[in-house]
């Protein structure tokens, strides 16, 4: 008799989405769309192109006085951002 492995559907397309090359961009895109969830929406009115490059997320944020204090929040935000898609995946922010 044969002996199955049975597999959860989440082990599946995670196997999948690996196996393709397609889980980074896929964790990437969601901690993008996160930075409204973290930063709030006052943040969030502010806050122009976003992009990650090399492990650091590019933030571009329109008023100064608020860039300043995101400046200053960067280590909150990269663990918060983090833990927000459950993996490492930026290690800076750079905001300009």
């Amino acid at each position: 008799m044969f002996k199955r492995q049975v597999k959860s559907l989440e082990e599946l397309l995670g196997a999948c989405l690996r196996e393709n090359g397609l889980e980074t961009p896929l964790l990437e895109k969601r901690l993008i769309d996160a930075w409204e969830q973290v930063t709030g929406k006052t943040v969030a009115q502010y806050t122009g192109d976003r992009f990650i490059k090399n492990q650091t997320l590019h933030v571009k944020i329109t008023n100064p006085a608020l860039r300043q204090d995101l400046t200053m929040m960067r280590s909150q935000l990269v663990k918060r951002l983090n833990e927000t898609v459950g993996a490492v995946i930026i290690t800076n922010i750079r905001i300009y």
